[in-house]
């Protein structure tokens, strides 16, 4: 399984230092309830920092988004490539993203209760783009599977790719949600892989 690096650069500059502060209070506090002056103080800055390199806290967040992604989609693309059958390369990529999030629970909190809620000048709901990158990736893994015997061709690709990433997401957020309200997991981890596969295995034609 690769190793996928996704923590902040380490502390040093003003930027970084308010990249891994707002991290971590949205992941903890959620977005609406943490002010840009709660994460410069934290950060051990001030907000016009914060404004000269993101803007705004929207601006912050998105830096975070993308900065996350960049290093998890390559890795995949090469997972997805090293993989006999898209099958096997599905199954490989939910657990390339479990171990994501069990090594960076702040990153797994923002990919599962904020990544939707991109706040921009607009009341839109934006998708940031390395989720938007890793959702193509999962279609095109799909159209190959339909021609690899993977997957089903009387399904749409799309429909598919909505389907799984819907799957997985729900039974990972349950998880968080559950760690979140001091809760104990309401199901174990290897769950997941299990009912996973059998979902995969089933949209075989």
């Amino acid at each position: 399984m690769p190793n996928l690096h996704t923590d902040t650069p380490s502390a040093g500059s003003s930027r970084e230092r308010l990249l891994a502060a707002a991290k971590h209070l949205i992941a903890e506090e959620g977005y609406e309830r943490v002010s840009t002056a709660a994460i410069a103080r934290e950060a051990g800055t001030s907000e016009s920092q914060l404004v000269r390199y993101f803007g705004t806290k929207a601006g912050l967040l998105e830096t975070i988004f993308d900065e996350s992604w960049a290093p998890i989609n390559p890795e995949l693309t090469r997972l997805v490539a090293a993989s006999t059958t898209a099958h096997e390369a599905t199954i490989a990529i939910l657990a390339a993203m479990i171990n994501v999030c069990e090594r960076d629970p702040d990153l797994a909190k923002l990919l599962f209760f904020e990544s939707r809620r991109l706040r921009g000048d607009t009341a839109e709901v934006q998708l940031s783009k390395g989720f938007l990158d890793f959702s193509k990736l999962v279609v095109h893994l799909i159209e190959r599977g339909q021609k690899d015997g993977s997957f089903s061709q009387a399904l749409q690709p799309i429909a598919v790719c909505s389907a799984l990433l819907g799957a997985a997401e729900g039974m990972i957020r349950d998880r968080l949600l559950a760690t979140n309200q001091h809760q104990p997991p309401p199901f174990p981890q290897s769950q997941i892989r299990t009912i996973f596969e059998a979902i995969v295995t089933g949209l075989r034609p």
